[in-house]
């Protein structure tokens, strides 16, 4: 219990909002309970265990993206938000690795992207850790159509990335309700019909139509895509932008400060200017 008390001290001395935590038992036998049924389940390989074997515990932290700098997306505006965050996910997880290590439970960080880069995940798109698997089964948030996570705080503008521990950290057993609306804007917004509208829910999203776009938009100094992230109305983060009212993204003569912010941003340090 200690452990965990300073374990939770140290993410917030860090500046971590978001924290939670999964015994690796879970990937064996995931709870009843949970706000989504995923099938087929994580394939075997891809359990922490399988990793790191001494695994016990994942610790899974996250760091929101700003809304405001989302909505300019794509643009070299979010691209350098994206960077910005990664670089920083890695770096507290190091760092959280090396406080657990220090403490005589040896712990090893993973990095937020497991991919070298983005070609590879048109032909191979899989990471060999999912860290929104580890956010889900740590109870952080529950999945939406666009098969990202969602949680209550930030809907699904998040990046998380996990610590594989010795230590055996007992859970909060936080519960998340199923977050997603089924609103479909993120079906209806994406520029290459990735999302699919029916079928098995969270729907399996065309990975090979993403990772082609972010191909592009990365060779243009404007990627990731980020308009499904960009559209859900899910989190707590658009009342306190102020950004509730959704039609904001279509309604361009009522909103139109907003959308003429947004194009000035796209128009210069890349070379798009429109979705």
């Amino acid at each position: 219990m200690e452990l965990k008390k300073e374990l939770l001290r140290k993410c917030k001395d860090l500046g971590i909002p978001l924290v939670g935590m999964a015994p690796v038992k879970l990937w064996r036998s995931p709870p009843d309970d949970l706000p989504n049924k995923l099938f087929p389940w994580i394939p075997e390989k891809f359990w922490p265990q399988s990793i790191y074997p001494e695994a016990r515990t994942v610790i899974v932290i996250g760091l929101p993206v700003p809304l405001p700098i989302v909505e300019t997306a794509p643009s070299i505006y979010y691209h350098e938000l994206y960077k910005t965050v990664n670089s920083m996910l890695d770096q507290r997880a190091y760092e959280i690795a090396n406080f657990l290590t220090e403490k005589d439970h040896p712990s090893i960080y993973l990095p937020r992207d497991g991919y070298g880069d983005v070609k590879i995940l048109i032909e191979k798109p899989f990471a060999f850790f999912s860290h929104k698997h580890a956010a889900y089964l740590a109870g952080m948030g529950s999945f939406g159509q666009n098969n990202v996570l969602l949680t209550p705080e930030y809907g699904p503008r998040v990046r998380f990335t996990s610590i594989f521990t010795e230590a055996e950290i007992k859970p909060d057993m936080k519960k998340c309700k199923d977050l997603c609306i089924r609103c479909l804007l993120c079906v209806k917004n994406c520029p290459v019909n990735a999302i699919p509208e029916k079928g098995d829910f969270p729907p399996p999203v065309d990975k090979r139509l993403c990772a082609e776009r972010s191909t592009k938009l990365r060779d243009e100094y404007r990627s990731p895509c980020g308009i499904c992230i960009k559209v859900c109305p899910v989190g707590k983060d658009r009342e306190l932008f102020g950004r509730k009212n959704m039609s904001i993204y279509k309604d361009n003569k009522r909103f139109e400060k907003y959308h003429r912010a947004w194009e000035h941003v796209r128009r210069y340090g890349s070379y798009g200017n429109n979705y």
